[in-house]
């Protein structure tokens, strides 16, 4: 069966769209894309179309990860389209619940922090890299790599 899967962060310009690279070259190297369907989007609609942050494009390019997709916003349909909706920080976890309805929806329990996944971090929330230095790309990557290491084992046990 196909999971969907879906990273959410502020604009979808630097760290869901690392995400959705990370995921996509990680299942590529298991021989694993065919089960999944990943996808990226911002709570935000200020970057809507364009292309990741060319600073988050040319350090994960350096690491091999191509980013390519087109900044989109969420929208209360992927709730109940993707399996799992992963968020980068609290503030994107409370603005993807507030599309929910009903407080008693079970779709709550499929919207979680990524770095819930994470082994090697004691951080909740993924920092946005996008009003600091290169160092602050480079750890994004870093956590995101490392949680998604583990989100995708729990996913194909």
């Amino acid at each position: 069966m196909v999971k969907r899967i879906l990273f959410v962060c502020l604009g979808n310009i630097c760290r869901s769209p690392a995400a959705e690279g990370i995921f996509n070259q990680k299942i590529k190297e298991r021989d694993s894309e065919n089960f999944f369907v990943v996808d990226s989007a911002g709570t935000g609609s200020w970057h809507v179309g364009n292309l990741p942050d060319r600073r988050m494009r040319a350090t994960a390019l350096s690491r091999g990860i191509e980013l390519t997709s087109r900044s989109r916003q969420i929208e209360e349909n992927d709730l109940y389209e993707f399996d799992h909706i992963l968020v980068m920080d609290k503030d994107n976890l409370d603005a993807v619940k507030s599309l929910i309805k009903d407080d008693m929806n079970p779709v709550n329990s499929k919207i979680k922090l990524i770095l819930s996944y994470s082994k090697n971090s004691q951080l909740d929330e993924v920092p946005d890299p996008y009003y600091g230095g290169q160092d602050g790309f480079e750890k994004v990557l870093d956590l995101l790599n490392d949680a998604i290491d583990e989100l995708i084992d729990n996913l194909i046990d």
